[in-house]
């Protein structure tokens, strides 16, 4: 039987994270946005409220919920403004590759650290010429003694000027491709290792995104991923399968506010003696902005559902992902339209939704590289 009803604490906790985002995101997300002002103190009340990093097993501190009850949280964080819920969201996709790869003192050490202290984290993985071919990565770590020596550069690094520690994907040995790739826990301010500037983005502007410089900056063998070589490239792809419903959550809390924004306003304004919303033209727009943005739940329900059941969720949190994103972008897109000339002002919401939508279609994998994943799994066995 499928059934759609959310239980009692799902429903409370989807009614929390909703309240936040209209009492503390909203009324901060267009300062935030145009003061690229990192929303940290927003962040530690939503980690106070127990609203992040919500798959943390309760062996390391955390509440031990499953993806579903993350999926619902992040679409009302995203409804409040995406660029709060994307620098909110860096953290949990750290400690994803931890909770699956990690030993039992590493997880003990590491996760305990962002479920009891607060501590932030980043997702150290993209660099200037590998993004989503991550067996391009050219960034090395050379074992010395008990030590290992990490060479490279990373890129568009999400909360990067903010993180305590992060994980760090990188060769361990270059002749092996993705084989030969490993992970690392690498702490802010270690020797060597140098943030660049906060990126001008599009949109999304209060999300800290910075290049980083990794300049024989030594870690002890301990913060090996596992304790042991290679498998660090499946760790950190397997961290997809679960970020990827919940960037999928993000987008659509996106195209919920914008849809929900141009409803609005087509009933406020009147066009040839009737409100917007009476013109057929306008009203099959709102329809279908509305039949994406539900289609996109129940496609991030379902990736979020497999995964809470045991069931591989590589095709559908790649249909999820691609799907939602682009269904963010166009009904933000169809939300200025709506708007008219005051959808394409700063002075209204739409205009920064619409910002914020693009990078949805870009980060945690490309629409074109979901296709590709898709593409993968639908014929892997002929």
């Amino acid at each position: 039987m499928v059934n759609f009803q959310l239980d009692e604490m799902q429903e409370m906790l989807r009614e929390l994270a909703h309240e936040f985002a209209v009492d503390e995101i909203r009324p901060n997300a267009e300062h935030w946005d145009a003061n690229s002002q990192y929303p940290k103190e927003a962040i530690q009340a939503a980690h106070e409220m127990g609203l992040l990093n919500l798959h943390i097993p309760e062996d390391y501190g955390g509440p031990g919920l499953g993806l579903m009850e993350e999926v619902l949280v992040n679409e009302e964080l995203a409804w409040g403004d995406p660029g709060f819920a994307t620098a909110a969201y860096a953290t949990s996709l750290a400690c994803a590759p931890i909770i699956t790869g990690a030993t039992e003192e590493q997880k003990q050490k590491w996760l305990r650290k962002v479920s009891e202290d607060g501590a932030l984290a980043s997702y150290c993985v993209t660099e200037p010429g590998a993004g989503s071919d991550l067996a391009a990565c050219k960034t090395t770590a050379i074992r010395d003694g008990d030590e290992y020596v990490i060479n490279g550069s990373k890129m568009f690094i999400t909360g990067a000027g903010y993180a305590d520690f992060f994980f760090v994907l990188a060769k361990t040995d270059p002749d092996a491709g993705y084989k030969g790739m490993s992970g690392f826990i690498v702490e802010a301010g270690t020797d060597g290792f140098t943030l660049g500037k906060k990126e001008t983005n599009m949109g999304q502007r209060c999300s800290d995104t910075r290049a980083i410089t990794f300049d024989n900056v030594r870690v002890p063998v301990e913060n090996l991923i596992g304790g042991s070589e290679s498998g660090g490239w499946l760790n950190a792809m397997n961290a997809f399968d679960m970020s990827r419903p919940n960037i999928a959550a993000h987008a659509t809390g996106l195209a919920r506010a914008a849809y929900e924004h141009a409803l609005q306003y087509s009933n406020e304004r009147h066009s040839f003696g009737k409100p917007l919303h009476k013109h057929q033209a306008i009203q099959f727009m709102l329809v279908d902005m509305k039949t994406k943005t539900e289609a996109s739940r129940l496609l991030t329900w379902k990736s979020a559902f497999e995964a809470d059941n045991g069931i591989r969720n590589t095709e559908s949190a790649a249909h999820a992902k691609r799907f939602s994103a682009d269904t963010a972008m166009e009904v933000s897109t169809d939300a200025v339209q709506v708007f008219g000339g005051y959808g394409y002002s700063e002075e209204y919401p739409v205009a920064r939704l619409m910002r914020g939508a693009k990078v949805m279609q870009i980060y945690e994998g490309s629409s074109q590289v979901q296709r590709m994943i898709i593409g993968r799994e639908i014929t892997k066995d002929f």
